[in-house]
Parts: structure tokens; C-alpha cells; sequence
């Protein structure tokens, strides 16, 4: 059967479709580009904030109309596992349903499946990590995600995945390196490292944080040249992982912090277990190490009971901070969650509010780190080229699909995956402008 699988949300999300194709696949199934050609479409989907739940009902829709009564269509994901009963009511379109750990009962389903008659797939307990050898990266993929743990113990009033993917569960050591080699050896060089919690890795396998280990153990794997750290929680940050991203040459000076607020009230009421003190301390142990790290956060405006001086710690935190790389999101009000039964919820177009003043002074601090960056020599990774001929591309300090970009100029032939040295000539307040020496 020939499937088309379109995913939604995270790189978690992507990761997960990546070992979904793997295990259909193996099964004997095509996994192809155009769902006009498909036999089945999967929607991997997103249910962490309403605005990604909107988009991905709109998706299904959209899709729903594309199957007619030929293909089947297969519901997949957060919002699938979130919302079993009520998607089955309401899309009555959708041929299956799977859940975040069930991707390996997939060609089971599609096998036994019948048109107009909806099949479902949602494990009570969560399964065991795929095997490495299960997943399939797409073809020319020379940046790929590694996925360390997953689930969450942090239980945030409001955040809702410790509900949909369970209890933090790492993988094993030895499965992540396995997994590596292989991504290498299928042409990876940028490798990123995922979790809903990275740094807390290993502490419940292994009783003890190891994600410094297992970075110096991956930076052994030959073919890959940059190691990337997302998803890092502040208060698991140790003096051993800032002095490994210090020491070691393939690790990215860079690591995205989300810190989501810095009130001592509102993250006490988010559940956090960081302070406005702590944070503010790990920041200057991580630039102190490493002069040049760029630091990526995400904010979010809007809490129950943000009054106005709570906002205002938040705007002059980010205006003092000047975070490299920072993201904001309006609360969104999450059903099942602690903070959605909080008394004093602020007004939306507050929220908005305050969130797009955040990112007004974010494009200025962003704008003013760019042009210190006039003069110097950059290595980027080569991602395309444009119409003009012009290449574009990401530095060391830029994740795929979410920073900034590097536009140059080269008098030579290039190709995605390449690395070259560019010297930064203009700037703009999210990308940099070069050219190739």
C-alpha cells in the first residue's frame, strides 16, 4: 500500500513519522511525496497549545476531502492520543486512529482496515523504545534528530504532554550511539538532540544525569560535525555539561533554555522549579564558559494572575538578558490542566499584547546582536539555493527550521550538507547577509 505522511508540530513529532515510515516499510508498504498517489494518508498530529490543535483539525479536514471514499485516512499523534474518543465522534471521515506509542501496529491496521469503519490503536502503558534500525530518514537529510527520553516529570500547571506521552523514560545509552552511527553512515552531519526534558537524561535509568556523557560518547561518531542540544531545563543544567559544551568542538555553542517566565510568582505557579535567581545565575555560568554561546529561550505572556508588575519584571528580564534567540507564546488555556481551573485568567488581547511588545523589543536586541556580526567569518551549513543563484544556509548558532538564516554569495558550485566559510557583509534583524571566501 502507498502512504503519504504529513506531519505536524515539533521535531519530536518528526522524529516519531521518521520511524513510522521505517516500520511500515519493513512491512512492505511505500511511503511516497504526493497523497494524490497515496493509498493512505497519516496526519501525524500536534495537541500542545489550542492554535497547533486548530491546525491540525484543519489538516484532517483537508485531507478528509482528498481520501473521498478510496483511501483511507489514519489520525496519528498528540491530538489522537489527547482526544481518542471525542476525534472518533467528530471525524467520522477518519479511517484510524493511533496513538504516540502505537506506530508499530500500523501495518497491522492498514491490512485489516475497512473503508467507512474506524479502527483504533492506544496503548494503556507505554512500549519500549523502536529499535534504531526501524526508522527511515528522508533521503539528502543531512540534519536529523536524535530523540534521547520521552515523556515528562515536570508536570507545568500548564502543559499537557505529561498526559499524552507519560513519565520521563530515557533510552539507552548504547541505542542512541547505535542510532547515531547510523544516521552518519545515511549522510547526517548535523545531529540534534531531543527530548521533552534533555537534561535530565539518565536519572531514571541510570540514577544520575548523563546527558554529558552521552554528548562526549556522541561526539565520537565519525561523519558527524555539529551536535546541537534543545529542550534543556535550567535547573538540570550542571557545571559538567557547560564545561563538555565548552570543550568539545562539535557541540554547537548554542542550547535552547525555555524558562517561560521570570516572576518568582508566576513560575512558582507554573510549577517550575527554577527562580528568577537561578536562571539569571545559569545564564552567567553558561556565558562566562562559553563567551560566544547563543542562548535560546521561550517565554510565555498571559498566566493566570500576570497583573502588570508581573509582565514588567518579564519585558526589563528580556531587555537586560538580551537572549540571541527567544520565542513567545499567549497562554493558551489547556482543558485537564492545573492552570486552566486558576481563578484570574488574563484577557486574550492582553496577552497578545504583552507578547507582541516582548518580541518588538526581541526583533531590536536580535537586530542589535546581528550587526556585531558584520566583519566576521561564519561557518554555515549550506541548506539551498535561490532563484538568483544565491545560497542560503544556517551558522553554528542557528537551529533548523526555527532561527536565522545566512544568505551569501559563492563563486563556486554548492550543495546541501556542504560546510563553507562566509564573511557576514550586512545584517537584518533575523538574517545575515555574506559571501563565501
Amino acid at each position: 500500500m502507498k502512504v503519504f505522511i504529513e506531519t505536524l508540530g515539533c521535531p519530536k513529532n518528526f522524529n516519531d513519522s521518521e520511524f513510522a515510515r521505517g516500520i511500515l516499510e519493513e512491512a512492505g508498504h511505500i511511503v511516497i511525496d504526493n497523497p494524490d498517489e497515496a493509498d493512505a494518508i497519516m496526519v501525524n498530529t500536534c495537541g500542545f497549545i489550542n492554535d497547533a490543535k486548530v491546525e491540525s483539525i484543519e489538516h484532517i479536514f483537508d485531507y478528509a476531502e482528498i481520501c473521498g471514499e478510496d483511501k483511507l485516512l489514519i489520525v496519528a499523534g498528540c491530538l489522537s492520543e489527547r482526544y481518542q474518543d471525542e476525534l472518533a465522534k467528530e471525524i467520522p471521515e477518519a479511517d484510524i486512529f493511533v496513538g504516540v506509542n502505537d506506530y508499530d501496529n500500523l501495518p497491522e491496521l492498514l491490512d485489516n482496515a475497512v473503508k467507512g469503519k474506524q479502527s483504533m490503536s492506544f496503548r494503556p502503558d507505554y512500549c519500549d523504545f523502536y529499535k534504531p534500525e526501524k526508522r527511515r530518514i528522508a533521503d539528502n537529510s543531512y540534519t536529523s534528530t536524535v530523540k534521547i527520553a520521552e515523556g515528562c516529570n515536570n508536570i507545568c500547571t500548564y502543559c499537557a504532554i505529561p498526559y499524552i506521552r507519560g513519565k520521563y523514560r530515557s533510552k539507552k545509552m548504547e541505542d542512541i550511539i547505535k542510532e547515531a552511527e547510523m544516521l552518519a553512515a545515511s549522510g547526517t552531519k548535523e545531529l540534534v538532540v531531543i527530548a521533552q526534558d534533555t537534561t535530565y537524561y539518565g536519572m531514571d535509568l541510570y540514577g544520575e544525569l548523563k546527558l554529558a556523557e552521552l554528548l562526549r560518547k556522541l561526539c565520537k561518531v565519525e561523519g558527524i560535525r555539529w551536535i546541537r542540544l534543545m529542550y534543556c531545563y535550567e535547573e538540570w543544567i550542571t557545571d559538567e555539561l557547560i564545561t563538555t559544551i565548552a570543550e568539545e568542538e562539535k557541540i554547537c555553542n548554542y542550547i535552547d533554555i525555555p524558562i517561560q517566565h521570570s516572576s518568582d510568582k508566576i513560575l512558582k505557579m507554573m510549577n517550575r522549579r527554577s527562580t528568577k535567581a537561578s536562571i539569571m545565575s545559569t545564564i552567567e555560568r553558561l556565558r562566562k564558559a562559553v563567551p560566544d554561546i547563543h542562548i535560546r529561550t521561550t517565554l510565555i505572556t498571559g498566566f493566570p494572575w500576570e497583573r502588570k508588575e508581573e509582565f514588567e519584571d518579564l519585558y526589563d528580564f528580556v531587555l537586560d538578558t538580551k537572549f540571541e534567540r527567544l520565542g513567545v507564546f499567549a497562554y493558551s488555556r489547556e482543558e485537564g490542566t492545573p492552570a486552566d481551573k486558576i481563578k484570574g485568567h488574563v484577557r486574550q488581547d492582553v496577552k497578545e499584547k504583552r507578547r507582541d511588545n516582548i518580541m518588538r523589543i526581541q526583533n531590536e536586541i536580535s537586530l542589535e546582536k546581528n550587526n556585531e556580526k558584520i566583519g566576521s567569518v561564519q561557518e554555515v551549513f549550506v541548506e539551498g539555493i535561490d532563484e538568483d543563484g544565491s545560497y542560503y544556509g544556517r551558522s553554528r548558532y542557528d537551529a533548523p527550521e526555527i532561527d536565522n538564516s545566512v544568505l551569501f554569495t559563492s563563486k563556486n558550485i554548492l550543495k546541501p550538507g556542504d560546510f563553507v566559510n562566509v564573511k557576514i557583509i550586512d545584517a537584518f534583524d533575523y538574517d545575515l547577509v555574506g559571501e563565501e571566501i
